[in-house]
């Protein structure tokens, strides 16, 4: 089973906006209630999509660039395509839900 990348303000320009691939970043912390109900689905998510898009996590309490991006509550889930952000979800939502954001981008 895979689990989510873990992304950090040293490899989130490699990482995220050089990919050549859709990237969903879940923007988490260890305190936070919300984002453990969100955390076990993204890592579900990193082994459906495997091969068609880059899964990871940033913990928001060792990394700075959760500010660059605005992210102001936690869990904030955004997707990057060609290094821009593309869609935001914010709060724990349905894996569906997540599913159809992400998909939305794998086909444009």
């Amino acid at each position: 089973m895979s689990k989510a990348l873990k992304f950090t303000d040293d490899s989130f320009e490699n990482d995220v906006l050089n990919a050549d691939e859709p990237v969903l970043v879940d923007f988490w912390a260890e305190w936070c209630g919300p984002c453990r109900v969100v955390g076990p689905v993204v890592d579900e998510l990193a082994g459906e999509y495997e091969g068609k898009a880059k899964i990871g996590k940033v913990d928001v309490d060792n990394n700075q660039i959760a500010t660059e991006y605005g992210v102001r509550s936690i869990p904030t889930l955004l997707i990057f395509k060609n290094g821009e952000v593309v869609d935001q979800i914010v709060g724990a939502v349905p894996k569906t839900q997540l599913k159809k954001q992400l998909d939305a981008q794998l086909t444009n």
